[in-house]
């Protein structure tokens, strides 16, 4: 097999891959991601011990174990184009020898959860609440620029979605992926489930209003009146579709979970969103400890 060149597999001077500056012993099979590099220490304070911390730029990884669990837990910063970065090196971390740079014979599943926030975009989930993503779909274009196919259930709801909302005609080319059922089916109690869509940035991309007028005003409206089955859009965000569709591709299981901190049709903020971080961590961590 053919060695992968070094400007695109790049290690530094200890061996660690490029962005997150990790090696593979460095890493657990259970990683929780989090955008905010603080929010790594309040995720790894729950651990029983901790063997390893690291950071390099914005991404800060803590490896540690809760019980015989071992986990760790790695800050993305914002945006799918972070996104971009954290999946494909956590993936080279376990998919590719560094010694001969070549991909391993036999490939290596990781469990990503993402852990969050986000806005709600129906009426009846108030801030405060939980939301596991069933679907994330992107209007980010990051998976355009990789070779993927969605399933029967997948290409349904993407045409009913450009179809009803006639969102690709103005901003992009929308993609969809769902979350890892063997995952989501854990995350019922408590939680609301439904799609969350993936957008490329927190001001217009989410019909936010300052100084600058949007191309669609209508945005949210049509994201909130979107439906097709039993499905319909819960929320959105910056990072999940993105987490979701290289996640698939390359064989991962992924799961979004976010803790409601402004629902966008109602006008609320929650007076208090990082007490609903911090739950949503503790029940996560719980629900996690016990997966096999």
């Amino acid at each position: 097999m053919q060695a992968i060149e070094e400007s695109e597999f790049i290690l530094n001077s200890r061996g660690a891959i490029y962005h997150l500056n990790l090696r593979p012993e460095e890493l657990a099979p259970t990683i929780l991601t989090v955008g905010d590099p603080d929010r790594v220490q309040k995720v790894s304070q729950h651990f029983d011990a901790i063997e390893y911390r690291g950071q390099h730029r914005e991404f800060v990884t803590h490896t540690g174990r809760i019980g015989q669990k071992r986990l760790s837990v790695v800050s993305t910063g914002i945006g799918t184009d972070n996104i971009d970065i954290v999946l494909n090196e956590l993936d080279a971390l376990v998919n590719i020898d560094p010694v001969t740079r070549t991909i391993r014979p036999q490939l290596t599943p990781l469990t990503i959860i993402r852990i969050g926030t986000t806005g709600a975009l129906q009426k009846d989930i108030p801030v405060d609440s939980w939301i596991a993503s069933t679907h994330g779909l992107g209007i980010d274009n990051l998976l355009n620029f990789y070779r993927h196919e969605e399933n029967s259930e997948e290409k349904e709801l993407l045409q009913s979605f450009s179809t009803q909302t006639q969102i690709h005609h103005r901003l992009s080319q929308p993609y969809i992926s769902g979350a890892s059922a063997s995952l989501l089916r854990h995350f019922t109690d408590g939680f609301c489930q439904g799609i969350t869509v993936t957008c490329p940035g927190f001001y217009g991309p989410q019909g936010r209003v300052l100084r600058l007028g949007l191309s669609m005003p209508e945005l949210i409206d049509r994201l909130t009146g979107f439906s097709y089955g039993r499905h319909r859009i819960t929320n959105f965000e910056m990072e999940t579709a993105g987490i979701y569709g290289l996640g698939k591709i390359l064989g991962h299981s992924c799961l979004s979970l976010s803790a409601v901190v402004a629902n966008r049709v109602t006008r609320q903020f929650s007076r208090d969103g990082n007490a609903g971080i911090d739950n949503l961590i503790r029940r996560t961590l719980g629900i996690v400890e016990g997966l096999g």
